[in-house]
């Protein structure tokens, strides 16, 4: 039987450049990865929010647009985890989608109370804040990237 109870140095490995690089390479590069559950978060309450703030009888086109815009968040949300490297590239969509929530009350609804105007900036504040962090993230990521040129 083969003794593998010592370990040498692995300065000495042929491919030592190489497996430091792509250590690197798998923990530098995702820097928002805390941010997509926040995302997800924030999209899931905007989908219940009607329900939540129960404005479904007063306000329903509100209720099945922030339906619509709280799917679409968490999906995002989703992309992110999923596959971040081609979804960061669309976080400047959450951005616009954050100020869309919060001048959605006064376009899409009719005369909204309070706390549907307090749901939807809040909803919208914080997406468009989480939007600017993925997007700064996503130009960090740009700018870091060099070709290969070996």
């Amino acid at each position: 039987m083969a003794d593998v109870s010592h370990r040498g140095d692995i300065a000495a490995h042929p491919d030592v450049s190489e497996m430091r690089d792509r250590y690197a390479r798998v923990l530098g590069g995702r820097d928002v990865a805390l941010v997509d559950g926040p995302v997800f978060l924030t999209g899931l309450f905007c989908a219940i929010s009607p329900w939540v703030v129960h404005f479904t009888a007063s306000q329903p086109v509100l209720a099945t647009h922030n339906l619509i815009m709280g799917i679409a968040i968490g999906l995002l949300g989703l992309g992110f985890t999923v596959a971040p490297a081609r979804m960061y590239s669309l976080s400047w969509a959450m951005c616009a989608m954050g100020v869309w929530m919060i001048v959605s009350p006064w376009i899409v609804g009719t005369s909204p109370d309070m706390g549907v105007i307090l749901t939807n900036v809040i909803i919208g504040g914080l997406t468009f804040l989480l939007g600017l962090v993925c997007t700064g993230a996503a130009a960090k990521e740009g700018r870091n990237t060099t070709p290969n040129t070996t």
